[in-house]
């Protein structure tokens, strides 16, 4: 796959809870961190998507936002 996103980063499945119509998937990372994306129910089962696989979080976004305490 090639994809033009720079923001790719591997990780393991760790969860995956489905909804009504959406799925949050857990992604574990480097160094332990979490990683949730939410995907459409059809998506994680067109992609075969299970705890314990391997998968690339592929980040595109157009603004990022910081919060100061």
């Amino acid at each position: 796959m090639r994809i033009s996103a720079r923001n790719q980063i591997k990780g393991k499945i760790v969860e995956v809870k489905k909804g009504a119509t959406t799925s949050h998937v857990k992604v574990e990372i480097a160094g332990g961190q979490m990683i949730t994306a939410s995907i459409t129910n059809e998506a994680v089962d067109d992609l075969g998507i299970k705890a314990g696989g391997h998968v690339t979080a592929v980040i595109k976004a157009s603004d990022v936002m910081i919060a100061v305490d």
